[in-house]
Order: C-alpha cells, then structure tokens, then sequence
C-alpha cells in the first residue's frame, strides 16, 4: 500500500495535482473501499471532500506528506526494479553498472531530479528533491530495509551528487532558485560554501570581498536559514570597493523579501536597484513594511519604477523615506498614482529635500483628498513650497476623510498668505493635524503671534514648531 500510495504522490506531484480523484486511486492500484481498510494509515494520509459538483477527490493532508511519498517510491523503484520515475522504463545503463563498477547510476538518477527541480517555475519538485536525496544516505537504510530489496547491489558515491549541485549553484543566476540547492547540499551534509560565508560575515569584510555566483547564493541560504530572526536589512553592510549597490540588491533580493524592515540610505542606487525593490514589494506574501531610501539620486524614473511596486494589491509598506532622491514633480505623479490604489497602506512619506515645487505639492494634495490615500505623516522639508502649494494643502486638509496627522514644512518660504490659510486650517473642525512644523520658514513675528493663537483653537494640534523664523 505504501508503494501504490508513493506512485500516485509522485504522479500527482509531477503534474502540479494537490487534489486527485478516484480514477487516478484506480490507476495506482488503491480501490478507495479496500483503502479504507488500512484506518491507521490511509486515513491518516488522505483527506477526503468533495468538489463543487458533489465528486469524490482526495488529496493528502499535507504537501510534504505527498513529497515525501513520492521521493520513497523515486528510490525504490531505483534500487529495487532499476527504474527511473522520470521515463518509466529499464535503465539500459544496467549493464554499464555490472561491467563498469565506477558508474553510479544512484548518482545520475539524482541529477535527474537534480535537473527537473530547477526546471521548475513553482519549486514544486524541491522539497521532493531533498527528500530523495535524504533517503539515498546510508544512515537512513535501516529505516527502508523492509522497502528496498537489492541494496546491496549499489554502491552510493555521495560526493558525486555534491559536486554536481554545486555545479549548478555555480551556473544557476538565480538566487532564488539556488536556495533549495543549498538545503540539498545540507541533507547530504556537505557544508563548505556555507562555511565559507559565515567565516567572510564573522569577519565584517564582505563588503570587500568579490564573490562568487556560487557564494552570492551561499550568502542568501545563510542570512534566510540564520537563527537570528531576519527582520532588518541594511544594505551598507554588503556593498564595498568589490560590489555596487544595485548589485547586492539583486544577489539578495530574496533575503530583502523576506525582510520588514530596507534601510537602504546613501547607497547609490540606481534604476536598476529599484526595479528589484519593486519586485520585492510586488512579491507574494510581501513582507517589507519600511523602505529607507534616502540620499539615492533616484531622479523621475527610479521612483517610476518604485510606484509599480507601491501600486501593486501586494505590497504592504507602510513607511518610504524618498528624501534627498531627486523626487521631481513627475514622480510626485507617479506617487500619487500609486497611493491612490485599493488597497493603500502606506502611512508615512518622506519626501524632504527634492525639488517637488507647487506642482509637486499640488499633486500630493489631490491624494490626501483621495479617499483611499491613508496617509497619516508626510515630510516636505526644504521642497520649495511657497503660498500656492501651502493653499492647496490647507484645502486638502479640510476634505472628509483626510487621514494626515502630522505635516512637516520647515524650510520652505511661506508668506503671510500661508499663514492665513494655516491660521483657518487649525480653526476648522475638520481639521485632524496633530503636529505641524513651519521651522525656517520665514515667517514674521505677527504670523508666528497668529499661528500660536490659532493653535488654542484647534482641539487637536498638540505640537507646532516654530522655531529660527523672524
């Protein structure tokens, strides 16, 4: 029963089936009535329901159940009948093990599967993979001696298979795609390039150090598989003379994904880097809930290609420190954009320091008033807001719902004009700022005299700087 129920897991498995029907029961051998028979086992594996259309399908109880399944019956049908799951017929490289005693063909079967995991767009030959190559160590045979019938008839030559996947670590781009090698590299109990890596962190020289496609791929399996919880990623501790920002950024995409918390300020990022952040936010679960991108020249097109991934319903961030990037009005557009999206969840933006203009600041008011914009802090230090941008702002400040509680405008020229508009803006009810900041802003003595009396008015306002104005 065990080797029908290990045939249909890996039929299943290789055609992307979680659920199967009684048909496909059929065609390994298990008739469901005389399945159910074996109570201890069966109903333990499979979990019987039924379709949309009152039909009977199964599926086992869980993935890795059905993997585990599957990879047994790869290894027995190997060993005990000299068959390869992957053609389903008679190894004509028999003869060759009889005759050629340094031929393993355990091996080649391995890369086999070695070669139909990375094929894989979904990874759902991985785990399989490890579990195959799991059963094939010796310390596990006494486990399958009721199963496997010929084992003395193989010998395993186990360092075959090692440098055969980190063959493929080596030629593989993908980081991603590598970290399953790695975890096969691991059940087999080969641990030097992840060694290596650890030595290279433990000496804080990483930065300086070019590495290899193989040891960009170790790095990932190391900092994703370390104890320590991977919640902050700080990408100055990985670039250096050897490595620019854009490429850390793309070796270790996975590990970003993974991560809640970029801070990835003063880098030198480029478009390129952020066309991987934003695969990072558009990433399925997204896990990033604060991106640090301050002092990186992005220009129109870096944050472009930033608000694909804001704009995506998978993305979850909450907190984008853009100041200091070259933010223009064109991507206060792009921004905009983006954050009008359903759903939004971002709740600060930093936008200090670029050049945004009235445009710039006009375009950001028309997303307060959005109704899907959530933001609760916006940052417009030194942005070059004068009394047309300040009117703007006061008007979306009014609109029901603006969620914005704190609004940041230090250093930019106001007028008398702003301090009116602001001076109305904190009398009005619908108001719901709790701090405000017009610091270097210019403003004479009568206007910061008129603010701070404007300021007992509000019943929210708890905070108002005014501090270094005339």
């Amino acid at each position: 029963m065990i080797v029908k129920l290990g045939k249909l897991a890996f039929q299943q498995l290789v055609k992307g089936n979680l659920i199967f029907y009684e048909e496909d029961l059929r065609e390994c051998g298990i008739d469901e009535t005389e399945a159910s028979v074996y109570s201890g086992l069966c109903t333990q594996i499979f979990r019987e329901e039924f379709g949309l259309n009152e039909w009977k399908v199964f599926c086992f109880v869980h993935l890795s159940i059905q993997e585990h399944l599957a990879a047994l019956y790869a290894h027995r049908s190997f060993i005990n009948d000299n068959i390869s799951v992957f053609d389903q017929t008679k190894e004509s490289l028999l003869s060759k093990v009889l005759n050629e005693k340094k031929c393993n063909l355990i091996s080649e079967l391995h890369q086999r599967a070695v070669n139909n995991a990375l094929k894989s767009k979904n990874g759902h030959l991985d785990l399989f993979l490890r579990f195959l190559l799991g059963l094939s160590l010796e310390s596990n045979q006494t486990l399958l001696r009721e199963l496997l019938t010929q084992t003395g008839s193989y010998s395993y030559n186990k360092e075959e298979t090692v440098q055969y996947i980190k063959q493929n670590i080596r030629q593989n781009r993908s980081p991603e795609r590598s970290i399953n090698l790695f975890h096969c590299l691991n059940e087999l109990g080969d641990l030097s390039l992840m060694q290596e890596i650890q030595d290279y962190l433990k000496s804080g020289k990483i930065g300086e150090t070019k590495l290899s496609s193989s040891q960009w791929s170790a790095l990932v399996y190391v900092l994703l598989t370390s104890e320590q919880e991977m919640d902050v990623f700080k990408l100055k501790h990985f670039i250096g003379a050897q490595n620019t920002a854009d490429e850390v950024l793309l070796k270790l995409l996975p590990v970003v994904k993974e991560s809640r918390f970029a801070y990835l300020s003063y880098c030198g990022i480029t478009d390129e880097g952020c066309a991987a952040l934003a695969s990072a936010l558009r990433s399925n679960p997204s896990h990033l809930r604060c991106v640090d991108l301050t002092g990186n020249n992005l220009g129109a097109s870096g944050v472009n290609l930033l608000s694909d991934g804001l704009k995506d319903p998978h993305c979850k961030l909450e907190n984008l420190w853009l100041s200091n990037c070259g933010v223009t009005d064109e991507g206060c557009a792009a921004l905009a954009s983006a954050l009008r999206s359903n759903p939004s969840h971002l709740r600060d933006l930093y936008l200090s320091r670029n050049k945004l203009g009235d445009s710039g600041v006009n375009l950001l008011s028309d997303l307060l008033k959005d109704p899907y914009c959530n933001l609760e802090t916006l940052s417009l230090y030194d942005c070059g807001v004068t009394d047309e941008g300040c009117a703007a702002l006061a008007s979306a400040l009014r609109s029901n719902p603006s969620h914005l509680r704190e609004l940041y405008l230090s250093e930019n020229k106001l007028g008398h004009t702003a301090v009116n508009l602001l001076c109305d803006l904190l009398k009005d009810l619908r108001c719901k700022l709790e701090t405000l900041s017009l610091n270097k802003c210019g403003l004479t003595r009568q206007g910061c005299a008129a603010l701070t009396s404007a300021r007992k008015s509000s019943s929210r306002l708890r905070e108002l700087n005014l501090f270094e104005n005339n």
